[in-house]
């Protein structure tokens, strides 16, 4: 995250944070089969919606390490 002002690293945050839900939602959208990709075995779109929420885990793991 950038260093900044108070009210940036608060904003920085909140995107940061937003960027998870939604990567999480979609994530598992596709796992469960709710969030298909047209054309794409549906296997396939479950493979890369658990892709998707493996890498958010390690990327929220690592951004937490990173602040310590």
């Amino acid at each position: 995250m950038v260093k900044g002002k108070p009210v940036s690293k608060l904003v920085n945050l909140a995107v940061w944070i937003t960027g998870v839900l939604v990567s999480l939602s979609v994530g598992f959208g596709m796992v469960d089969g709710i969030l298909p990709i047209r054309w794409i075995p549906l296997i396939i779109t479950q493979i890369a919606g658990w892709v998707v929420v493996i890498l958010t885990i390690v990327s929220i793991v690592l951004a937490i390490a990173d602040r310590m």
